[in-house]
């Protein structure tokens, strides 16, 4: 692949009930048309490791959009932010598809879109994009990596996550790409197994992908979890199945 020049920048995007938040917004130069992304950041925050996601893909020819799900609590640094989100239980449910579904509004409204629009995510990323392939239309393709609570029980749910993302399998309307840890425990070998049973199923189009030797957030490189021979090939199953969904 010919290495492409990128345009990169923080933008404004009007999110759930209209809010006004910020996003980075990575794509290549030129006229394209490109396929669009909306990566959703994990608990951790709108941080490095999501933003380099993020010029990762928009180098592989790509208009990718990584909007802050954490806008509403203001400036400060990304890792003590998101450390408070964590701490109160993360974003509603709600919220976050109305932050996605505005974030899929701009791209879609760019001159140089083709029109089609991809989710991926990682951790709570992860699940986020497995919820909103289900709750959100126009979705072309979603990639779930390693993401967690995806199934949870009635005592695991709340007021911000009142339903499991997995009960809304029946609702999913896209490509589904699920990448995963044989040693992470959240989720664990059986949750993926079940929610592949489930995605079989309703019928479904989907790839689950498990990897010996890798456990919770292997793409990241800044973490002892990184696994360099797994995460490649992750990457590359990605480029593959984008490349399949939204050209």
């Amino acid at each position: 692949m010919t290495y492409r020049d990128l345009i990169c920048d923080e933008i404004k995007f009007k999110g759930h009930n209209g809010d006004e938040g910020n996003a980075y917004y990575a794509r290549p130069k030129g006229d394209g048309p490109f396929p669009g992304i909306v990566f959703i950041h994990h608990l951790p925050g709108w941080n490095e490791s999501c933003i380099e996601a993020t010029r990762r893909l928009a180098h592989h020819g790509y208009s990718v959009i990584c909007n802050n799900l954490y806008f509403r609590e203001g400036e400060g640094d990304p890792d003590d932010i998101g450390a408070r989100m964590r701490a109160a239980g993360g974003i509603a449910d709600e919220q976050m598809l109305g932050d996605v579904a505005g974030a899929m509004v701009f791209l879609r409204a760019q001159k140089n879109s083709n029109g089609k629009v991809g989710l991926i995510g990682w951790c709570s990323g992860g699940r986020h994009t497995y919820l909103a392939a289900c709750r959100l239309p126009g979705v072309n393709a979603a990639v779930d990596c390693w993401g967690g609570r995806v199934m949870a029980g009635p005592e695991a749910l709340n007021a911000k996550q009142p339903v499991a993302p997995i009960d809304y399998t029946k609702d999913l309307n896209c490509p589904m790409l699920g990448l995963f840890g044989n040693e992470d425990q959240q989720p664990d070998v059986k949750q993926v197994n079940e929610t592949e049973a489930i995605l079989k199923q309703h019928g479904k189009t989907y790839e689950f992908y498990r990897y010996d030797g890798a456990g919770h957030a292997f793409f990241d490189w800044n973490r002892p979890s990184y696994r360099v021979e797994q995460a490649v090939d992750g990457w590359n199953k990605i480029y593959d199945f984008f490349g399949r969904h939204l050209r």
